[in-house]
């Protein structure tokens, strides 16, 4: 669970981010962070799945359910819990704090 003030890791962020729109499954949600991201934040399968372990593990995600696409194992499909949610806003108006912060001390190349 995220201690108050604590920042979530970029992985966190732009994972609960990607399933604020809509429920995806792992690849689906690791090609959306590399877009919301910009290509900034790319994740292994190793990192996106731990991460993911521990999003359901806190309750700030859950399975919603498994799609069989054929031979193979079915996809995985997750989606935001309410939790999570307010785990999003909460680091989002962290972030603002900060931005406003640098603004009042006029900081260059912020508008």
């Amino acid at each position: 669970m995220k201690i108050s003030g604590q920042p979530l890791s970029e992985q966190t962020y732009f994972i609960l981010l990607s399933l604020q729109s809509e429920p995806k499954h792992g690849y689906a949600i690791a090609k959306d962070v590399q877009v919301l991201s910009s290509g900034r934040v790319t994740l292994s399968v190793s990192t996106l799945y731990t991460t993911l372990k521990r999003l359901l593990d806190d309750g700030w995600i859950k399975l919603l359910e498994e799609v069989s696409q054929g031979p193979g194992k079915p996809r995985k499909v997750y989606e935001i819990t309410r939790r999570g949610g307010n785990v999003l806003v909460a680091e989002i108006q962290r972030l603002d704090t900060l931005v406003s912060a640098a603004r009042t001390r006029g900081v260059e190349g912020l508008a």
